[in-house]
């Protein structure tokens, strides 16, 4: 078959009955190399120096020669499309058509270079009205592109006949490729140039002619970002860097939507602007779609109330849902968020190259400068045409009398002009001549030019008023000659020029950005705006979540009442409290077994008695999960410590699971499955550890057991864990304690108020998988355990209870009792009330807290019959061995 294809040929004729060979293969390659050029060369790229297509190009001078400027009546677009098919695109005429529509929509172009009238269309994707309905001229701006086309600024080429010749490119004053951008599709490449704010883009141009060493980096103070006609939000910061800097980026955009509180007090999200290329018709048909299919929920009624005011989309949102998290789905699941790939691909010097925003800019700045060249070539020769009539009007002037006995003697003007150009004879011997003295040789040497100039001059230039006016034009000209001359000679001059049409382009065009530039927490690094400082955070059994200044919260005597903590909803509680700086990295993990990440100064601050803001308005956490942990990680940049910390997990079904930070270093806005979480089981806890550490399980019934962190195994990031305590039908873990102090305690806290601590002796290692041994003696009185914590004197305790109320205490104030015992009442409970958490403060400094004592609340109760003694040597009935045999579960 190879053999058979490699002696494909093909015989063709070449007009003298000669019969050539040739391969198939090698006459398709040419063709199919000689289309894709063509496409890329004459279709699809625009030039880096006017930024235009050829079809725009054809458009924009056809309107020219047609003479529809912006101060001239419109003209119909037929008639426009038809002097550009006719004369220099010899196409289909939907694609003129199309091309000149673009130009005209403000949806489209950020800078608009024609003036249409009547329908061009909408942004909601209808088509504009047939051409012989719709009339057109060129904008103002557009001339700033054909500016001295008549100076020879550019090469001019035939057109597809060879009957007229047309521009190669445009002078193209307007920086039109960074300020309109461009898009294509060609051959084997593409392009998608983003527009961008002419202001800024001015301001870039002559920083760069200022400096022309000047980096991309330097350049992007001034060019800060994209601006879309449509306005809207650049999301993130980061694809915008890549995009001006190497020609190839990512730009999330999205709409302007707020929340507002109608009349009926309902909540609605408006959004009055789109993203770029965004169809809303589309859009707003699609969210519906969404909302019917349950994708996307919380939403009542959506309202399109755009006029000829601008674009408005009402969402009426439901009483029982949140207007953030709506909006979030919104941006996640609709086109309200899209992305633009930026791929700067324009022909420069006729071949295809990716450019960045320093390169754009130089080539345009080469561009002007050949054009500023070729403008002042082209006004010097004119001025020194004019000069050199100039000179011959004053001589002839000196010697009027000779110059019209000249004339008057002659024959005809063809004799005159000889005689002018000293090519002939004066004829003395006229009668003409006869009261005039000619001296002796005297020969005039006009030059052609000079002598069909005077000829043609009018007897009122004969008077002393024009003379002194041809002579002041003579002098003034010789002036612009010599400045001309200078212009040419200096570069400086010729970058200055520059720079000043492009103050007089920025002055009458110039105007401010649509887009707003937003920039994202992995954009700009702030930390070191922000005072590393320990804070309180306080997150709700509902998800509002607060950070605090650890100082507003003071010491108080155990058994107190506390102090107001947070202003909640009846049925809401501080349900996790924890103490991390502003600098540190927060992993959230929920029930659902998922984990997200949040800076802690990224948390709104609030006081003490704040009720905080929803968690979903920080992170995308999904509908129906509910947060368990939460663990501080400093940073994770430091590889050692990523690799060499893990991650303990542990479900209220018993499982553990022993995971490597490394595994979950990479922040994601949406989150990620942290654990795989059985079928009616939850997350518990999560706990940071450094290999060597001891665990502690307990269950609500009081049992606990401790082992040894070696007897879990490293898994993967969506493992399940293994079996690490033995829980009964019914009961549940209700926490862990990863043991990291040698000198350290076990707290342990019931649902009524009791508590103790113990030494971590009492609990003796065995092996994970067996029942555990009693902590705390449950009784009715006491209610089901609800906390264990490690704590050492130093510690302080924060407990929360359900009604709102905090109080907070010395470890070192609750002694150490035996490990089977009631232990003591921690806090005052009301009738119904219950602990809601218990949070530990660690090394806290006394200087740090006032201490403070209340007046009601702080009876001491150890007196009371609460403390059970141990007898040092009596055996625990609820020491159960562990199961030697107990498998792992996977």
């Amino acid at each position: 078959m190879a053999d058979i294809e490699n002696d494909s040929e093909e015989l063709l004729d070449d007009g003298n009955n000669n019969i050539i060979p040739v391969s198939i293969e090698d006459e398709m390659r040419t063709a199919y190399i000689d289309y894709s050029m063509s496409v890329i060369v004459s279709r699809a790229l625009p030039d880096v120096r006017d930024g235009l297509k050829p079809v725009h190009r054809r458009v924009l001078y056809g309107m020219s020669d047609l003479g529809v400027y912006h101060n001239k009546a419109h003209k119909k677009s037929a008639r426009i499309v038809g002097e550009v098919l006719g004369k220099y695109h010899p196409h289909g005429d939907s694609s003129v058509y199309e091309t000149m529509v673009r130009m005209a929509q403000e949806w489209s172009l950020r800078y608009m270079l024609v003036d249409g009238q009547g329908n061009f269309g909408s942004i909601d994707g209808d088509n504009a009205a047939a051409m012989r309905y719709t009339e057109a001229r060129m904008q103002r701006l557009a001339e700033e592109m054909l500016a001295d086309l008549n100076k020879e600024v550019v090469d001019f080429i035939p057109n597809f006949d060879d009957s007229l010749t047309e521009p190669s490119v445009l002078p193209g004053k307007l920086p039109n490729l960074l300020v309109n951008g461009s898009s294509g599709i060609a051959v084997g490449m593409a392009t998608n140039m983003a527009p961008h704010n002419l202001t800024e883009v001015i301001d870039g141009i002559i920083e760069y002619i200022k400096n022309p060493e000047i980096t991309v980096e330097e350049l992007t103070k001034f060019v800060t970002a994209p601006d879309f006609p449509t306005g809207g939000i650049i999301y993130g910061y980061t694809g915008v860097k890549k995009a001006l800097e190497t020609g190839r980026g990512r730009i999330v955009m999205r709409a302007v939507a707020t929340i507002h509180t109608d009349k009926n007090n309902r909540e609605q999200i408006i959004v009055t602007e789109v993203p770029y290329q965004t169809n809303k018709a589309s859009l707003i048909e699609k969210t519906a779609s969404m909302v019917n299919e349950k994708r996307i929920e919380g939403i009542s009624a959506i309202r399109d109330e755009s006029d000829r005011n601008g674009l408005r989309i009402v969402y009426d949102i439901k009483r029982d849902a949140m207007a953030n998290v709506v909006l979030n789905q919104l941006f996640k699941y609709t086109g309200l968020q899209t992305s633009f790939s930026v791929n700067n691909v324009a022909l420069v010097k006729g071949r295809p190259r990716i450019c960045n925003l320093r390169d754009l800019i130089s080539y345009y700045v080469e561009h002007r400068h050949e054009i500023v060249v070729r403008r002042t070539e082209y006004d010097l020769r004119e001025a020194n045409k004019r000069l050199h009539l100039l000179e011959g009007l004053l001589k002839a002037l000196d010697v009027i009398d000779l110059v019209i006995a000249t004339i008057r003697s002659s024959k005809d003007a063809e004799e005159a002009r000889n005689v002018l150009t000293g090519n002939g004879q004066m004829n003395t011997e006229s009668r003409f001549f006869k009261d005039i003295t000619v001296p002796s040789g005297f020969v005039f040497d006009f030059s052609e030019i000079q002598a069909r100039e005077i000829l043609s001059m009018r007897l009122q230039r004969l008077t002393g008023l024009e003379r002194n006016k041809i002579q002041n034009e003579y002098d003034a000209l010789v002036l612009t000659v010599a400045d001309y001359e200078d212009i040419l000679a200096k570069v400086e001059r010729r970058m200055q020029i520059i720079t000043d049409e492009l103050l007089e382009l920025r002055e009458k065009y110039g105007d401010e950005r649509r887009t707003q530039i937003v920039h994202s927490a992995e954009d700009i690094d702030i930390e070191d705006l922000i005072a590393e400082q320990e804070m309180v955070i306080t997150i709700s059994n509902e998800g509002y979540i607060k950070r605090t200044s650890l100082t507003e919260y003071k010491s108080q005597a155990r058994g107190g009442k506390g102090s107001k903590g947070a202003t909640t909803k009846a049925d809401d509680f501080a349900e996790h409290l924890f103490i991390a700086s502003t600098h540190n990295y927060l992993l959230i993990f929920t029930d659902h077994g998922k984990v997200y990440w949040l800076k802690v100064y990224a948390i709104p601050e609030g006081s003490k008695t704040s009720k905080g803001r929803p968690l979903q308005n920080l992170i995308s956490i999904e509908s129906g999960e509910k947060v368990q942990a939460v663990i501080n990680v400093k940073n994770f940049k430091d590889e050692d410590y990523i690799n060499n910390n893990n991650l303990i997990f542990c479900t209220k079904k018993g499982q553990i699971k022993k995971t490597i930070l490394e595994a979950y270093s990479r922040p994601r806005q949406n989150g990620i499955n942290a654990i795989t979480i059985n079928e009616g089981d939850a997350l518990l806890d999560v706990r940071l550890t450094d290999g060597s550490n001891e665990i502690i399980m307990a269950v609500g019934s009081g049992r606990a057991i401790r082992f040894n962190e070696s007897q879990v195994r490293p898994m993967g990031r969506t493992a399940s864990g293994v079996r690490g305590i033995s829980v009964k039908e019914g009961d549940e873990v209700i926490g862990m304690v990863c043991l990291s102090r040698p000198d350290s305690n076990l707290l342990v806290v019931s649902e009524k108020g009791y508590g103790k601590r113990s030494d971590i002796d009492a609990y003796r290692v065995i092996k994970r998988g067996g029942k555990g041994v009693t902590t705390l003696k449950i009784t009715e009185k006491t209610g089901a355990l609800i906390s264990i914590k490690e704590v050492i004197d130093t510690d302080h305790l924060m407990i929360s209870r359900k009604s709102g109320v905090m109080i907070r205490f010395a470890v070192s104030e609750l002694r150490t009792m035996g490990r089977a015992t009631q232990g003591v009442r921690l806090i005052n409970l009301a009738a119904g009330d219950q602990i809601a958490s218990v949070a530990k403060i660690e090394h806290i400094e006394e200087e740090e807290l006032e201490k403070t004592t209340l007046e009601e609340g702080t009876e001491n109760i150890d007196g009371e019959a609460t403390d059970l003694p141990t007898d040092e040597n009596q055996t625990d009935n609820n020491d159960i061995p562990t199961d030697e045999n107990s498998e792992d579960v996977e």
